[in-house]
């Protein structure tokens, strides 16, 4: 199968990365001249081995509405991928009527994908979820302020009012408020930037690879913005992992492995071709009567790779790393989301992430 550590995306998509980090970015640009032909390669193997086997039906439910979010697994499914691995996958929409999480307790859904703060709170408290693969490796979440507001630094956000997904875990926030020793007003808003554009609130949580986006195509330019990643003041929260229940996994655990593999495949193909990938996240945002814009979902799909594959990581993509886990859990427990810890071996039985090496 197809190694997959150390997937990086080219340096000119490392727009907000430090010196270190496109340096280490530029040296490992060469794997995506090869990609195309490895995966070739192994979509051929995988059909011959499947070949002769009946398809697994299974149904796939993404935490959110379609966008390049979820590209890897757009592309893995519209080229064959799950196919080829032996799954006849159905892949349905999520959103606030339908979440993911509600979908793989009701047993409507086989896989999902889900936070890792929200998995863990949902197994402490009696779901008998696992993670099967932790695709994001780095927190996505930023704070964004606006400098004609005197907040050039952390400590000027003391007293400002912080607007705060409505529907989030409040977890997150707490602990990067506390680790930074920030006292703010929190603010909880709904699905739009707009009460930060009319100044409504001095500064707004959102995720790199979207609404910060929006920010920018409001009009604003990113010299007259502070932003503060999560990751670059010591709060790094790994988010996205594929979920699936633990009856699942004990009844078919070599399915459960050919969907991560799949799944990977699927991310490393869209890297590899992004304008390919586009256009499939487009075709499923369009299905969903969703306003699409095609930038828009470049900068995701390549903000995407700077979260899944860090410059620099040394582990295979789809490992939730002991660690990552430990500080997660445990800003859950110190928040009293949770009251215990789930068992780290009990909740993370990845059986691909190792095996997909050649």
């Amino acid at each position: 199968m197809l190694y997959m550590k150390g997937l990086i995306m080219p340096k000119k998509f490392f727009i907000s990365m430090s010196g270190s980090d496109r340096l280490a970015a530029g040296k490992t640009n060469v794997f995506f001249a090869s990609l195309a032909g490895i995966l070739l390669a192994v979509i051929f193997a995988a059909g011959v081995l499947h070949a002769q086997t009946p398809l697994k039906k299974a149904v796939f439910v993404p935490q959110w509405l379609p966008q390049a979010q979820f590209a890897g697994y757009y592309m893995a499914y519209e080229t064959g991928l799950y196919t080829r691995h032996g799954i006849d996958l159905e892949i349905l929409d999520s959103g606030f009527k339908t979440p993911s999480a509600r979908m793989l307790e009701e047993k409507k859904a086989d896989f999902v994908t889900m936070q890792l703060s929200e998995a863990i709170e949902r197994r402490s408290k009696g779901l008998k979820l696992i993670n099967i693969g932790q695709v994001s490796q780095r927190s996505a979440l930023v704070i964004i302020a606006k400098k004609k507001n005197g907040i050039n630094s952390l400590k000027d956000l003391n007293g400002r009012r912080l607007g705060y997904w409505r529907n989030d875990s409040p977890g997150p926030l707490q602990a990067f408020l506390k680790k930074n020793n920030l006292s703010v007003e929190i603010v909880p808003i709904t699905s739009t930037v707009n009460l930060f554009l009319l100044d409504g609130i001095d500064a707004i949580v959102t995720m790199w690879y979207n609404e910060y986006y929006r920010i920018l195509g409001s009009g604003i330019d990113e010299e007259e913005l502070s932003v503060f990643l999560f990751f670059e003041h010591g709060m790094n929260l790994p988010e996205d992992g594929i979920y699936c229940l633990e009856e699942t996994f004990s009844r078919d655990p070599q399915m459960c492995r050919d969907f991560v593999i799949a799944s990977l495949e699927g991310w490393a193909s869209a890297f590899a071709r992004e304008e390919q990938a586009i256009e499939i996240v487009l075709k499923y945002m369009n299905r969903a009567h969703i306003t699409a814009n095609r930038p828009h979902q470049r900068w995701m799909l390549s903000r995407m790779c700077d979260i899944i594959s860090p410059a620099g990581m040394k582990r295979p993509i789809g490992e939730l790393d002991e660690s990552d886990y430990n500080r997660v859990a445990s800003m859950l427990r110190e928040y009293k989301i949770i009251e215990t810890i789930p068992d780290f071996k009990s909740f993370y039985m990845n059986k691909a992430a190792g095996d997909v090496k050649k």
